[in-house]
């Protein structure tokens, strides 16, 4: 035996020296760690699952997340258009002079390259027709546009001058520089835009965090800036209010409460703990043992952690600041044995509990490895953080307590009140009466009745957005905001690929009707494509053919119903003549183009098969039928490209799905490979008795589950397999006490109250994912240590 050796070798000062060596190389790595640039990790999108994706739809992905990640978007409400123009350019000034400069991209209505690529659009205006435009001059009816012509010619508002005029007698262009911007929610004005409200008007201003949003520092430095800007408008517009909209709003939040729970958490289990252990043993050496195996036990996972990933994600401390409480579970038993065995020396007391300290630990650290193999980064840093956290706690016990445990402990209650307990079940479940056993009939039968009205309400739900839910008032100022924006853009979109630029340009056109019902049947509220600022040949030498036709056959007659000089003729269509190969290419629009619309095209990428595929993102606002609209792009007959839905929401909850299942199938394997393993040192009996205990808790906490209307999760999932390794450790010590029990019902009191306390509080978490957790582990481990105790029965019969 492990003691035995070590006990040969060292004495128990050598091995608390060696204890010391092993911290400070501990505590040394970790430091040398963090001078590397290990970190804590406050990104919620670090845990997510990482989704294997084909190289275009992953460069998409990345380019949209690129494009709406760190962005932040202000509304300012005003009175009327002057005080919202004021505020929003003293808002963007003041943003700019910041000394730590947090923002880029600071900007609003106005766009610098507007002005240059309508110069480019109208080199190019004999290939550019808005549909309406085009279906009127193939139906004939080209007096419509003509009429409009005369309407913008007399207008005091509209757009004609004699060089316009003698470029473009019809006067068809201006129509097509607005189709490209359809939102007629949205003005701009003096370079600011605007929107109307109810109250009066709005300005939009827009900026790019520099850094992550999710980086403490970058938030604070961010929103000091923010929180600066408003006070100096208000101090000038004292009635100006603001709508925030961004993930900056959502990420403090998250770290504001992630921050609240673990040092409420932490502070309320340490203090439980320590009132638990004073009234266990009513001595300060037990709860100064049970501390520092506590904090071994994490600095040893602190720094695994580091090591394995160059940094420490903040849900880890909030998971870990719990589930490292079981690793005290280790000198709850070595004191409670102590103490059934008085006249027993350290040493002795670990001899005696090690078989089953060893089996738990295994146990234990297997249900954490069973979590390692999950998707999320963030739960393999956690199975890493508890996993070596208790092999730390391990370790202390076996090095430092044969030191520190070698004393006397003052009698309490605690065994006796335990022995009593014990004695109170077997008169109660071995009955001799008949009253007693249509009692426990009754009991099995509730007990079945709650098994299956709780597993038959039972239902999944594997949704990632209950990783976190922000406040409804960030959410509330969110939707306001959006509103005013007509929608906004959504997470998910739309690819669209090709084998060659002019194929992706063709099945972007295609695209444009399907959308345009879509948004017509409510299914959703805006698409934005680069089909309006990226026609592609066929289609421009469609609209050039049309264009030719009509000046051709009516030039004469424009010119003198517009009441135009006849000189004009010769050089228009000597310009139409020219225009018949100057085709307009991508190339030549992105040239222009500001970064909205380079965040759109993919262009060339290279597949696995080393061949290319163009690529193209189509953003869609306000989706209401996500399954409606997939649906629609199913059903259409793309014939030159590729049209997908991407929805990385969905695809990771899929995937979570499918990781639900195979963590519940693991559970059944795991169960059935215990009671194969445990047969070999136990018997079928004793084995099937301690693997019931585990599977018991995880039926009846899936039952309860259903019954409160929890619907079942993979974070639920990953707190049975913690239920079923804290299941298995009660079991084994109970097995392993045979006669003498009550040591370790008293320990397993201790161990269970220390969990649940800490468990109990994650079931209060305001992060769904650590709620779930908690509520799970709550329910699992209460109904852990009710069963645990007839393993007794059992051992008693047997021997």
């Amino acid at each position: 035996m492990i003691p035995r050796s070590l006990g040969a070798v060292l004495s128990p000062i050598g091995r608390f020296a060696l204890w010391i060596v092993l911290l400070l190389a501990m505590l040394a790595t970790g430091l040398v760690q963090w001078q590397q640039g290990a970190h804590i990790q406050t990104d919620i999108l670090a845990m997510l699952p990482h989704l294997q994706q084909d190289k275009l739809t992953e460069t998409a992905l990345n380019k949209v997340e690129q494009q709406l990640a760190n962005q932040v978007y202000i509304a300012i409400n005003a009175n009327n258009d002057s005080q919202a123009i004021s505020a929003a350019k003293q808002l963007m000034i003041s943003l700019e002079q910041q000394t730590q400069q947090p923002f880029t991209a600071i900007r609003s209505g106005a766009d610098d390259h507007l002005q240059d690529l309508a110069k480019v659009y109208f080199e190019h205006r004999f290939g550019l027709l808005t549909p309406e435009q085009a279906h009127a001059i193939e139906t004939g009816h080209w007096r419509q546009l003509l009429n409009a012509a005369q309407s913008q010619l007399y207008s005091a508002f509209g757009f004609a001058n004699s060089q316009l005029l003698s470029n473009d007698p019809l006067l068809m262009f201006p129509a097509n520089l607005l189709a490209l911007s359809p939102n007629s929610a949205l003005r701009s004005q003096q370079g600011v835009l605007l929107t109307d409200t109810v109250d009066g008007v709005a300005a939009i201003v827009m900026a790019k965090g520099r850094d992550s949003a999710f980086s403490p520092t970058a938030q604070q430095q961010q929103m000091q800036a923010l929180e600066s800007a408003f006070s100096q408008i208000n101090q000038h517009y004292p009635e100006v209010s603001f709508l925030k909209a961004g993930a900056l709003f959502h990420a403090i939040a998250a770290t504001e409460s992630a921050k609240q729970e673990i040092s409420r958490i932490g502070l309320i289990s340490m203090l439980g703990i320590i009132l638990l252990v004073w009234l266990a043993f009513r001595s300060m050496m037990p709860l100064f043992a049970a501390l520092l195996t506590l904090t071994s036990g994490v600095v040893f996972a602190f720094v695994a952690t580091l090591s394995f990933f160059g940094e420490l994600h903040l849900l880890t401390l909030v998971f870990g600041t719990s589930l490292i409480g079981v690793a005290i579970d280790y000198s709850f038993h070595f004191y409670c044995e102590k103490q059934a065995h008085p006249n027993d020396n350290a040493s002795d007391t670990l001899k005696r509990i090690f078989p089953a300290l060893t089996l738990a630990l295994v146990t234990s650290v297997s249900a954490f490895v069973a979590i390692g193999f999950t998707p999320f980064p963030g739960m393999q840093q956690v199975a890493v953080f508890c996993a070596a956290g208790l092999m730390g706690a391990y370790l202390t016990l076996l090095l430092v307590f044969p030191l520190l445990g070698n004393y006397g402990l003052k009698p309490t209650r605690g065994l006796t009140l335990a022995q009593g307990y014990l004695t109170v079940l077997q008169r109660t479940f071995i009955p001799s009466r008949l009253w007693q056993k249509v009692a426990i009939a009754a009991l099995l039968i509730g007990l079945t009745a709650i098994l299956f009205l709780g597993l038959s309400q039972a239902d999944t739900d594997d949704d990632i957005r209950q990783l976190q839910q922000s406040p409804a008032a960030i959410t509330s100022e969110e939707n306001q905001l959006r509103q005013l924006l007509s929608g906004g853009t959504d997470n998910q979109f739309i690819l669209v690929s090709g084998h060659n630029e002019q194929a992706l340009l063709q099945t972007l056109e295609q695209l444009v009707p399907v959308l345009d019902k879509a948004v017509a049947d409510g299914e959703l509220s805006q698409a934005i494509s680069l089909s309006r600022f990226m026609p592609s040949i066929a289609r421009q030498r469609h609209d050039y053919q049309l264009q030719q036709q009509l000046y051709q056959q009516h030039l004469d007659e424009i010119i003198t119903e517009m009441g135009l000089n006849d000189s004009i003729k010769t050089s228009l269509l000597a310009q139409l003549d020219q225009a018949t190969t100057q085709w307009l290419t991508p190339k030549r629009v992105l040239a222009q183009a500001n970064d909205d619309l380079h965040a759109l095209w993919l262009g060339a990428i290279s597949t696995t098969d080393n061949t290319e595929q163009y690529g193209a993102i189509v953003l869609l606002g306000g989706i209401h039928s996500l399954v409606s609209l997939e649906q629609r792009l199913t059903d259409q007959n793309w014939s030159l490209g590729q049209v997908r839905l991407i929805d990385k929401v969905g695809g990771i909850s899929a995937l979570m799905g499918k990781y639900r299942q195979l963590t519940l199938q693991l559970l059944v394997w795991v169960f059935v490979l215990a009671s194969l393993l445990f047969s070999i040192k136990y018997g079928i009996k004793l084995a099937l008795a301690i693997v019931a205990v585990p599977a018991l808790s995880v039926l009846l906490t899936l039952a309860c589950l259903g019954l409160v209307g929890s619907s079942i999760s993979l974070f639920h999932a990953l707190a049975l397999i913690l239920v079923l390794g804290i299941g298995i450790d009660y079991s084994l010590f109970f097995a392993e006490a045979k006669h003498t029990s009550r040591g370790v019902m008293m320990a397993i009191f201790m161990s269970a109250c220390s969990t649940l306390l800490a468990f109990g509080l994650l079931a209060l978490s305001q992060t769904n994912a650590i709620h779930f957790f908690g509520l799970t582990l709550l329910f699992g481990i209460s109904f852990a240590f009710l069963l645990a105790p007839f393993i007794s029965f059992i051992t008693r019969k047997t021997l």
